[in-house]
């Protein structure tokens, strides 16, 4: 029986449910070669041992396990960052909250020298990366309650060489003492009845919902925050595309101001966050 070819890989994948460029990534990836070489070599065929090794990867994609995790790797913000199980794969909605970041960086906190700005459950490290990446000057500190995430945010920053300090616990039990510029946190927002819980099971589900309620996390952020910030900063929350409306309220009775929400490119809102002091 002849070897399989690449173009007999590839319609394999098709046949199977996974996405076509989906699929030459993790071919190429496993031969080491570009999408490019694919298509210019369909009749190349694979030693036994990535032959088995391609077929596993296709049966954890087709069941759903994220591209990025078979990749180990996902770009966020312009930056390549290494992902596993033990985090969730970085989402192109959380660069806006990266964006607002940035603007308020480069705005109303350009005067701070240097401003303090802590990543609270940081998981991959996508968001404190982005931002010291992007303001080498300003001190960053990222949080998470798992050490495993923490062990991936670590690497993703020694592999950027960014100095980023890192401290275990839950929200702000990870930061006593703390006196800051600006807060930013991508928490668990997922309601734990959500349908929609089902095709993320290969994500650490601590990192996607809180429990029975959606805002339970965003509140403890929320209102834990108004004693951790110094006067005129800024706290920046992503939450799902239903709980704006929520979440500014929470911020109004933490007696924040400037409050404004942010939507995407489908228009659904996306962060909310809010001036302290």
């Amino acid at each position: 029986m002849n070897a399989p070819r690449v173009a007999d890989l590839l319609a394999d994948a098709r046949a199977a449910g996974v996405d076509r460029l989906d699929a030459q990534l993790l071919l190429g990836r496993l031969l080491g070669q570009t999408r490019t070489w694919l298509l210019a070599h369909d009749d190349a065929t694979l030693e036994p041992a990535k032959l088995s090794a391609w077929r596993g990867q296709l049966a954890r994609r087709a069941a759903g396990e994220p591209l990025a995790y078979l990749l180990g790797e996902k770009e966020f913000h312009g930056l390549l960052l290494q992902v596993d199980a033990n985090v969730l794969v970085p989402r192109p909605e959380t660069e806006i909250l990266v964006d607002w970041a940035l603007e308020l960086l480069g705005g109303p906190l350009r005067g701070k020298s240097p401003p303090r700005v802590v990543d609270l459950g940081t998981g991959s490290g996508a968001i404190a990366i982005a931002i010291k990446h992007a303001c080498p000057d300003a001190l960053v500190s990222a949080t998470d309650a798992s050490a495993a995430a923490l062990e991936v945010a670590k690497a993703n920053a020694h592999r950027h060489g960014l100095s980023i300090s890192f401290a275990a616990g839950s929200w702000w039990e990870a930061l006593p003492g703390a006196r800051l510029d600006l807060v930013l946190s991508n928490p668990p927002y997922i309601d734990g009845a959500d349908p929609h819980l089902a095709a993320l099971q290969h994500e650490p589900l601590g990192a996607l919902t809180p429990g029975p309620d959606g805002l339970t996390a965003l509140a403890q952020i929320i209102g834990g925050a108004p004693g951790r910030l110094a006067p005129g900063a800024w706290l920046l929350v992503e939450h799902g595309y239903d709980q704006a409306d929520a979440v500014q309220s929470l911020l109004r009775a933490h007696g924040f101001g400037a409050i404004a929400t942010r939507t995407d490119l489908g228009g659904l809102s996306r962060c909310t966050g809010g001036r302290h002091g």
